[in-house]
């Protein structure tokens, strides 16, 4: 199995009411990733590329085919500046 790239993991962050309200108030972060990732590729790719510390990661595949990641951020950072920063909020 091949290695992927931290920007071959995460696709883009998923905006909708439910993970902007879950950014508010669980420090949580929703991405679509590719299918091939697994939950340490992900969470490396996510400290790797926004330089935050990961303290969970749960993956769900969603009703249109594709694989979405919910990442807990670290108490010490905050998920709102991380969104904020990638133009979801």
């Amino acid at each position: 199995m091949s290695k992927l790239s931290p920007s071959e993991v995460i696709y883009f962050p998923l905006i909708t009411e439910k993970a902007v309200n879950m950014i508010e108030a669980e420090n949580k972060i929703c991405f679509i990733v590719n299918k091939k990732a697994q939950k340490t590729d992900v969470k490396n790719a996510v400290e790797t590329l926004y330089s935050v510390k990961v303290d969970s990661v749960k993956t769900v595949n969603d009703m249109k085919g594709r694989k979405k990641a919910i990442v807990r951020i670290n108490k010490k950072f905050k998920a709102d500046e991380l969104a904020t920063k990638l133009g979801v909020l």
